[in-house]
């Protein structure tokens, strides 16, 4: 049977503007942000996919509905403010041509989407639902995604976490890790890296934060190693998966790309349930992940089901 549903995606939206000389005095204009690469990656490997955010009446945010729309990604639960302004990112260049984050702008950061602009048809419609860490330093938005994940547990929707801490965005490390350990427990699927999950677990061993972690119950948890691959957790067991080796060119996106293939698997066959089925899961992310660093940019070099299949073992 055809599968009807969409993978649903809550986050904010960014615009990187990326700096073309040393000089830094010109830029362009990209679309960025974890939960974008996500939504617009998952619907590159050919998958409906929805996103909840929250947009102005400017000329940026009119881009970046456009650049969405352009990648297939469908808007309908996504909500318009005039007054909202899009996040920015400057990203600088050094004289060897390596790329520095400059500045992070938000004028608007009180405007997010509220709880009751929540439509419940995006979660009966959905396979999974997606969210970051990102916009949990935010009250409002804190609140807004305590009620996505109820409304996807009232829909039997499978509700995934990806951790992606940003620091700055935080009053203080204690409440970052705090509020960040509240959500695991609501989640199916949990995806960190092994500095993420040694700054929540407190611990420099993998394997005692992998122990701790298991005591929120996740049913599938993913701690992933850049160039040494995924560590897969499942009914107490855990995996590592290897990743063939490329040669990186920019590392911009890589974890954003790996959770698109996790979603883009888990839409079509539900949770992996058998040892095999974890190993193929994780490697479906791992390669995705791989692609995606042999290109520069993030959303740029997300890879499209057509590289993937070509890249096939």
């Amino acid at each position: 049977m055809v599968n009807t549903k969409h993978v649903l995606t809550y986050g904010d939206t960014f615009v990187d503007y990326i700096a073309t000389n040393a000089a830094n005095d010109t830029f362009e204009r990209h679309l960025g942000g974890a939960t974008v690469n996500v939504a617009a990656g998952v619907s590159r490997l050919g998958v409906p996919s929805g996103f909840i955010t929250i947009t102005g009446d400017d000329e940026t945010s009119a881009f970046v509905r456009n650049e969405l729309l352009k990648e297939g990604v469908d808007l309908t639960y996504a909500i318009k403010v005039p007054e909202k302004r899009v996040s920015g990112v400057y990203i600088h260049l050094t004289p060897e041509f390596d790329r520095v984050f400059s500045a992070y702008v938000n004028k608007t950061p009180d405007l997010q989407v509220a709880s009751d602009e929540l439509k419940p048809k995006a979660f009966e419609n959905a396979s999974v639902f997606h969210f970051c860490s990102g916009t949990l330093f935010h009250p409002k938005a804190r609140a807004t995604t305590q009620k996505a994940l109820k409304l996807a547990k009232e829909y039997d929707v499978l509700c995934s976490y990806d951790v992606n801490i940003r620091p700055l965005r935080w009053e203080s490390e204690d409440l970052c890790r705090k509020t960040i350990l509240d959500f695991l427990s609501s989640a199916d699927i949990v995806k960190l890296t092994t500095e993420e999950l040694a700054f929540l677990m407190e611990t420099e061993r993998m394997e005692d934060g992998i122990t701790q972690l298991s005591h929120n119950h996740i049913p599938l948890v993913f701690v992933t190693d850049g160039e040494n691959g995924t560590y897969a957790v499942c009914k107490d067991q855990t995996f590592h998966v290897p990743v063939i080796p490329v040669q990186p060119v920019d590392t911009t996106g890589a974890g954003d790309a790996f959770m698109a293939g996790i979603l883009r698997y888990i839409h079509l066959f539900g949770l992996p349930k058998t040892h095999q089925e974890v190993i193929r899961c994780t490697d479906f992310g791992n390669k995705m992940g791989a692609l995606c660093t042999t290109k520069t940019g993030a959303l740029t070099a997300m890879p499209r089901i057509e590289e993937i299949e070509k890249n096939k073992d």
